[in-house]
Parts: C-alpha cells; sequence; structure tokens
C-alpha cells in the first residue's frame, strides 16, 4: 500500500503543481497598433524591451494594425484585448453597442492627426471642391470613419465624392500617381511617408487638416477590452504606467530608442522614423492641454463636444457620456505623466 500512497502522493502534488501557478502567471495581452511599425510606436517597444511591462506581471505581444478604428473591431471581436486606436470609433461603436466597445485609458493625440491631402497643382483648392473627385484612404482608416462629420460641418455633399480603398503604404503612391485626386491621411504618418519619397511636404502637397475646419476631436490613444477591465484592472494600470514611461524616456532620448525600434523593423529608415516620432510628439501629444492636465487625460466638456459633432454626423441612436469611452482612474498621478523632450 505504501507505494500505492506514494503514487497518490505524487499525482495530487502535480496536479497541484499545475494549478496551482494559474493565478501567479503573467496576464497575457495581446496588443494591436493602429498601423504598420512606425517611429510614433517606439514606445510600446521600449516598454517591452526594457521589460516594463515584465515587470507588471504582464505578458504583452504586439502586432501590426490595419487602421485606427480597425483597432476597435479587433478588440470587439475578441482578437485582442488591448490596442492604440481612434477614440472616434469607440464613441461610435458605444453608441450602438453599449458596454460591449472598448474603453480608452490613455489618450495620446490630443489634437487630431486627420487630414486630407491633395498635390499643390491639384485642382482641389478648397475643402468643397472635392465634390466629384475619388478620394483615397484605407477601409479601416480614421480620417476617413471621421470624414463625414467633416463634410456637414462644411457642407460637402458626400453623395458627390468616390472612395476608393488601398493598402495603408499605398495612399501617397497612389495621389502622386494622380490614381486618386486628395486622401484621407494621419497627417503623422504621411508627413514622413513623403519625405521619404523625396517629396517637400509643405510645398508639394496642399493640406486641409480637420482640427482647421471645424472638427476639435480627440483621436488616438490605448484602449482595452471591458472584459480586462472587469477581470484584471491591476494589469490595466500596470499596462498604463509601463507604457508611460516608456514614453518619457523615449521623448527624452528620441536616438536611444529609434535604436531599439530598429531591432523589430530592420530595414526601417532610422532618421525617417525618428523625424516622424518627433514630428507627432511636438504635433499631435506634447500640446497645451497635455501640458496642463498631464500626458494621457482628457478634458471632460471638449469630449461632450466632441462626442455632440459625431452624433451631429451620424445620427448616433444614443449619445455615449465622456465615462463610458474614457476612464482615467488607471493613470499615474499627473506629476508622473510630464513629458519633457529631448530635442
Amino acid at each position: 500500500m505504501k507505494p500505492l500512497k506514494q503514487l497518490t502522493l505524487a499525482i495530487s502534488l502535480a496536479v497541484a503543481s499545475l494549478a496551482a501557478p494559474a493565478g501567479a502567471q503573467d496576464t497575457r495581452i495581446k496588443f494591436t497598433l493602429d498601423w504598420k511599425i512606425q517611429g510614433l510606436h517606439a514606445w510600446y517597444y521600449w516598454a517591452q524591451d526594457k521589460g516594463y511591462f515584465k515587470a507588471e506581471k504582464l505578458d504583452l505581444s504586439i502586432d501590426q494594425g490595419e487602421g485606427s478604428a480597425a483597432t476597435v473591431t479587433r478588440i470587439m471581436s475578441g482578437t485582442y484585448q488591448a490596442g492604440f486606436g481612434d477614440i472616434n470609433a469607440i464613441v461610435q461603436n458605444a453608441a450602438t453597442k453599449p458596454g460591449e466597445a472598448p474603453v480608452m485609458v490613455y489618450m495620446l493625440y490630443s489634437r487630431a492627426p486627420f487630414a486630407l491631402i491633395t498635390r499643390a497643382d491639384s485642382p482641389i483648392k478648397s475643402l468643397k471642391d472635392v465634390e466629384g473627385k475619388t478620394l483615397g484612404s484605407p477601409a479601416g482608416g480614421a480620417a476617413l470613419k471621421v470624414f463625414t462629420a467633416l463634410a456637414k460641418k462644411n457642407g460637402i455633399d458626400e453623395k458627390k465624392v468616390t472612395w476608393l480603398n488601398m493598402a495603408p503604404n499605398l495612399q501617397e503612391q497612389m495621389l502622386l500617381q494622380g490614381q486618386v485626386q486628395a486622401s484621407a491621411v494621419f497627417s503623422a504618418t504621411s508627413y514622413m511617408n513623403l519625405v521619404a519619397q523625396r517629396i517637400d511636404p509643405d510645398k508639394d502637397i496642399r493640406w486641409y487638416y480637420y482640427a482647421d475646419y471645424g472638427l476639435d476631436l480627440y483621436s488616438n490613444g490605448v484602449m482595452v477590452s471591458p472584459q480586462l477591465i472587469k477581470e484584471r484592472p491591476q494589469a490595466v494600470a500596470g499596462m498604463v504606467r509601463a507604457i508611460n514611461r516608456a514614453l518619457k524616456e523615449c521623448a527624452a532620448q528620441p536616438d536611444a530608442c529609434m535604436d531599439n525600434m530598429a531591432k523589430h523593423e530592420p530595414l526601417m529608415n532610422k532618421d525617417i522614423e525618428k523625424r516622424r516620432m518627433i514630428y507627432t510628439l511636438k504635433n499631435l501629444m506634447i500640446t497645451p492641454e497635455a501640458a496642463e492636465i498631464g500626458m494621457g487625460d482628457i478634458k471632460d466638456d471638449r469630449m461632450v463636444r466632441a462626442i455632440g459633432q459625431l452624433n451631429e454626423s451620424y445620427g448616433l441612436p444614443r449619445i455615449p457620456t465622456p465615462g463610458e469611452v474614457f476612464n482615467r482612474s488607471f493613470l499615474p498621478a499627473k506629476a508622473e505623466r510630464v513629458v519633457k523632450a529631448g530635442f
């Protein structure tokens, strides 16, 4: 009987050893970017490679994206638990599927990067001139998703606009080749893509920034699924801390950050991607509002106005509150969210 008892004990211990680590294991999070890997994603890889996610007991993997609005649908499908994407797409989904849409927990682009671009020699000399023209955008592009709001705000008849969907990396090329007359873009992405193609984006391209035409919208940030908030709130807080820490360090030492990025994308042009990261920090992230309330947060009254603009454009079936689409409870203290640039 003794060997049998020893066998039983051994089996019991083996079963226990399999079950015990489950609660102690790092929380697995699949994180989707909004686009292909670029300099403006540097802090996510910095946090990963420096062990900041690991220190927060997170096993976080990062995948490329298909558009800022597509981040929302990827998370809602359950394939991803978190990602970097557009809060306006959250609003639209929260209006139709309360409780199912992701929630933003860290705002990055307090100035929306949406813009229409045309060639400087284009016959499009005003927003109204896009009527009767073919415009380009990836199907999941956030600038396309909120174009309706821009059109209604500026008296553009959307029925007179034709859209051609394309891969993200072909937007500027197809515009320059004349396959589309304008393209709905993220300014930080397209500005540096044009530079990479030896085009002067300030002289050779005409820009129509949505923010200059009545849309005071927020844009991209870190979002998570409602399920992750409910089941693993500490994991959400840890992820936000890690990203916040990495962001501050990348802003302070962009060269080191780009050297690290090159490990993940060996063929990238480090000079171009460094300029892209700095452009994004200067123009979209380190804004007067961010300096006032700290990186990562929003102003609720502005969010109310932004949701109202989206409602005017889309006729939302219900009006989400700022608290439904943004949760600041996971943010570090304001003093820890001060970003000082090293450029």
